[in-house]
């Protein structure tokens, strides 16, 4: 074979070499016959070593750098939610449940990257959720347009990001399985569970109560600072749910997690944090009592004779400022807010002219009629106006001269008592009991015509600011409006005029321009109840953590003491007794209860209704204690439109009073 080679060499004119004498040496003999051998051999190992330095250096020199990011690629932190506070009422029933419900997730950094495959994968899981995928137009007039699923990932500027965003709330259950099932073929999508708020009593304690709604955008960054997840937390907006917000909110917890490719959690790496539940909040309504006061309220209001719209209800302990009961009609089913209220329901509530989401018990402002002239008897005893031997004669109608033409009959101005015949000559206590217009009419602005001088615009101001009205309480509850008591700066300032004395007439019998919450002019009556200290009213009694161990106790919290004497309260008082024992509220009388209270009938014209002189509409009030001579229990009743208060209000009080003593049996038929 090998002289065949040499003798092929021969003829084309070259030298064979000699033969290899080992194997490396037939190798490189071979290299270096042909340089393109040569080269190609080069570059191998060339490629051979790059990839042993990249190799190296990506395990050595890299390593941890690729370590945190395959970490950061497969585990995320996961915030744990905290359970929310419960509420309960004095007695320890719970007025609201933490119950589960489902929400659907997305995480958008576990979203296919293939835009055609996300969106096939988004339009799938809007079809399954009902919801659309982009956003459409308004169906209906007044109807803002339903946001797309689309539309919701956008919306929160972090495409890629691995921080969930809730797409879609409390879905059923079926639903949420629906999606369970096929979380293998959404990567990104999940359901998680979380616990809402459900109202088992409803619309009896919305009003005090409130509800969750989510954090409004233009709050976002706020309640970002304070801890809070604007895409998922919701807030108290109303209620004890907003005013003990940070106490019912408790602390979140958090954990690491491992995700596998499809975002779903494979194991919990580490707990950073875990989660504090809310503290509870125990009120001072008793729900029974609550239930029974707004069944009465309803009752009185719905009757054929008095159809009023709304009224008000309020129950107190006079000697601590604890509201047993209080009741605001129109109202509200706060549940409606649990899963987001729809449009149509939103407009029906805020639509209608008396304001069923109001709580009309703090928030209403309104002439309180002769309710008032306890406060005014309580400042004209201490200014020395009234005595108790004074006697005034009420012969039904008195006549103000009008001051620029003293001397003009026709320019004169006629003031009439409730009872046109009059009630003739009485003290203290008996203008108290029969409730006469002319008796303070002429207590506060004076007569002229007898040379009496009565306490004036500004004393009887003064007082009124003392006993509380005029200003916000102080209750737990937001929305407190704070009244008004008109001062003759006031109207000047206001309207441009001058003070009249007709306007101290109007004044002193709880008419013209003051205005009053039922729960300000409850409170003043306590304060005559209990020897003039003014106690805020209290709707939380204690609140405890999770455990039950009491972390903020119920402590009674003085305002002021009224600068009234012991004797002149007790005089009020008698004729408050004297009211109930013979005056304008015998309708108040229990067997085996001395009650003292005052009735109110308000002359009235507002947005909604109005009319002049005899023709106006009138509210009926009624504000009561007992037992007379140690009041444990106050009440108010308030209905709009309602009529004689004697005749409206007082029944409501007198069943109120009976079942809070437990005279029900005995007193029901009267």
């Amino acid at each position: 074979m090998n002289r065949s080679k040499s003798r092929r060499a021969k003829r084309l004119g070259q030298t064979a070499p000699p033969p290899p004498t080992g194997t490396w040496e037939a190798w490189w003999a071979a290299i270096m016959a042909a340089p393109r051998v040569l080269v190609l051999s080069l570059v191998i190992v060339l490629i051979f070593a790059g990839l042993l330095f990249r190799l190296w250096q990506i395990q050595f020199v890299e390593g941890d750098y690729y370590r945190e990011r395959a970490t950061r690629q497969s585990t995320r932190g996961v915030t744990i939610p905290a359970s929310r506070g419960v509420i309960y009422d004095r007695q320890g029933e719970p007025l609201v449940h933490n119950i589960p419900s489902f929400n659907v997730v997305v995480v958008p950094g576990y979203l296919p990257d293939d835009e055609a495959e996300q969106e096939d994968e988004l339009i799938r899981l809007a079809i399954m959720l009902g919801v659309p995928y982009a956003t459409s137009g308004p169906r209906g007039a007044g109807e803002k347009p339903t946001p797309g699923l689309r539309e919701i990932l956008n919306a929160t500027g972090i495409a890629g990001s691995y921080a969930p965003i809730v797409v879609a709330r409390d879905v059923d259950r079926d639903t949420a399985l629906l999606v369970a099932q096929q979380s293998l073929f959404l990567p990104g999508v999940s359901v998680e569970v979380e616990a809402v708020r459900e109202y088992p009593y409803g619309p009896l304690m919305s009003q005090i109560l409130g509800y969750l709604s989510p954090i409004p955008e233009e709050s976002e960054d706020e309640y970002r600072a304070a801890g809070y997840d604007p895409a998922s937390d919701r807030i108290g907006v109303a209620g004890i749910e907003y005013t003990y917000e940070e106490n019912l909110r408790g602390q979140k917890g958090r954990q690491i997690v491992e995700d596998d490719v499809l975002g779903r959690i494979i194991r919990v790496i580490a707990v950073q944090a875990d989660p504090v539940p809310g503290q509870n909040v125990y009120l001072t309504i008793d729900l029974d009592l609550q239930r029974f006061a707004e069944a009465t309220l309803r009752a009185a209001m719905e009757a054929p004779t008095v159809a009023a719209p709304r009224g008000v209800t309020i129950v107190m302990n006079p000697q601590t400022g604890e509201v047993y009961a209080m009741v605001s009609l129109p109202t509200y089913d706060n549940n409606l807010f649990t899963g987001g209220i729809s449009a149509l329901d939103w407009n029906r509530l805020t639509n209608d002219p008396h304001r069923p989401i109001l709580n009309h018990a703090i928030a209403d402002l309104l002439p309180p009629g002769s309710v008032f002239k306890v406060v005014v008897a309580s400042a004209a005893l201490e200014e020395g106006v009234l005595t108790p031997y004074t006697h005034i004669t009420c012969p039904g109608t008195i006549v103000v001269p009008n001051r620029y033409s003293p001397n003009d009959p026709g320019q004169s101005q006629e003031f009439y008592c409730w009872k046109r015949s009059g009630h003739g000559t009485l003290d203290v206590i008996g203008g108290i009991a029969h409730s006469c217009d002319v008796f303070f009419y002429e207590t506060g602005g004076g007569f002229e015509e007898t040379g009496f001088e009565g306490l004036g615009v500004s004393r009887i101001a003064q007082y009124a600011r003392w006993f509380g009205l005029g200003q916000p309480t102080g209750i737990e509850l937001p929305a407190e409006a704070a009244g008004l008591v008109p001062t003759a700066n006031w109207k000047r300032l206001t309207f441009g005029e001058s003070w009249s004395t007709g306007d101290t007439y109007n004044l002193s019998i709880g008419q013209g321009f003051l205005q009053v919450t039922p729960l300000q002019m409850l409170n003043a009556v306590n304060a005559i109840a209990n020897d003039g200290v003014l106690y805020r009213p209290q709707i939380v009694h204690h609140i405890t953590d999770a455990e039950g161990n009491i972390v903020e106790p119920f402590e009674p919290e003085v305002i002021r003491r009224v600068p009234v004497s012991a004797e002149n309260l007790a005089l009020v008082r008698q004729g408050m007794e004297a009211a109930v024992a013979y005056g304008t509220a015998p309708k108040a009388q229990l067997e085996g209860v001395q009650v003292a209270g005052k009735t109110g009938t308000a002359q009235f014209c507002d947005d909604i209704m109005c009319g002049v002189g005899f023709q106006a509409p009138e509210h009926a009030w009624f504000a009561a204690y007992a037992p007379a001579e140690a009041p444990e229990v106050s009440v108010i009743v308030f209905l709009y439109n309602g009529g004689e208060g004697s005749i409206v209000a007082v029944p409501v009080a007198h069943d109120i009073l009976a079942h809070y003593f437990g005279l029900d049996a005995t007193n029901g038929e009267q």
